[in-house]
C-alpha cells in the first residue's frame, strides 16, 4: 500500500513538473516575440504582447504603497493616493513602450548587437510563477517581468519597479 502511495505521489509530482515545463516553453514563443518587438521597436506587436491594463494597475498600487510610506500630512497623503490612478494611466502611457522596456531586454543580456536566443534557451530562464504566470529572471535572481496566459497568448503583465529605473536613470 505505501508503494502505491509513494507512486502515486511521484507520479502527480511529475505531472505537475511537466505542466511547468510545458508553460514556461509555451511561454517562451511569446517572451521571444516580445523581445524581438522591443529590438526592432515595434509597437504593434509589442501592444499585443503586453497587457497595459495590468501594468498600469501595478503601477498605481506601487504609487499607493509609497504614498502611504510617505509620512505626508493634512490631507497631502490622501490626495497623493486619489492621485495614483490618473498618474498611472500618465506613467502607463509614458513607460510601457518597447524603448523602455529595452533597458530590461539589455539587463537580460538581450542587446540589440547579439541575437534573440532560441525558445528553449528564454524556457530556461522562465520559472512559474503561480497562478499560470510565470516569471522571467537571471539565476538565482529575483523575478524581473511576469507573463500571464491570455488565451493562446503569454502577455506581459507585470514588472519589478527597477527594470523602468534602469531606463530613467540614464
Amino acid at each position: 500500500m505505501r508503494i502505491r502511495a509513494l507512486l502515486a505521489l511521484t507520479a502527480a509530482a511529475a505531472s505537475l513538473s511537466a505542466c511547468a515545463t510545458a508553460d514556461r516553453y509555451d511561454a517562451a514563443g511569446d517572451v521571444h516575440a516580445l523581445l524581438t518587438s522591443i529590438r526592432n521597436n515595434d509597437r504593434a506587436a509589442f501592444d499585443s504582447l503586453v497587457d497595459h491594463q495590468a501594468l498600469k494597475g501595478a503601477l498605481e498600487t506601487r504609487m499607493v504603497e509609497e504614498a502611504r510610506k510617505s509620512g505626508l500630512k493634512g490631507g497631502w497623503q490622501a490626495a497623493a493616493i486619489a492621485l495614483a490612478g490618473p498618474a498611472a494611466d500618465f506613467a502607463g502611457s509614458a513607460l510601457i513602450r518597447p524603448e523602455v522596456f529595452r533597458a530590461a531586454a539589455n539587463y537580460y543580456g538581450y542587446t540589440p548587437d547579439k541575437p534573440i536566443p532560441g525558445r528553449i534557451a528564454i524556457a530556461s530562464a522562465l520559472r512559474p510563477a503561480g497562478d499560470g504566470r510565470v516569471c522571467a529572471a537571471k539565476k538565482d535572481g529575483p523575478c524581473m517581468l511576469t507573463f500571464t496566459r491570455e488565451g493562446a497568448t503569454w502577455r506581459l503583465s507585470g514588472f519589478d519597479a527597477q527594470a523602468v529605473n534602469l531606463q530613467l536613470k540614464r
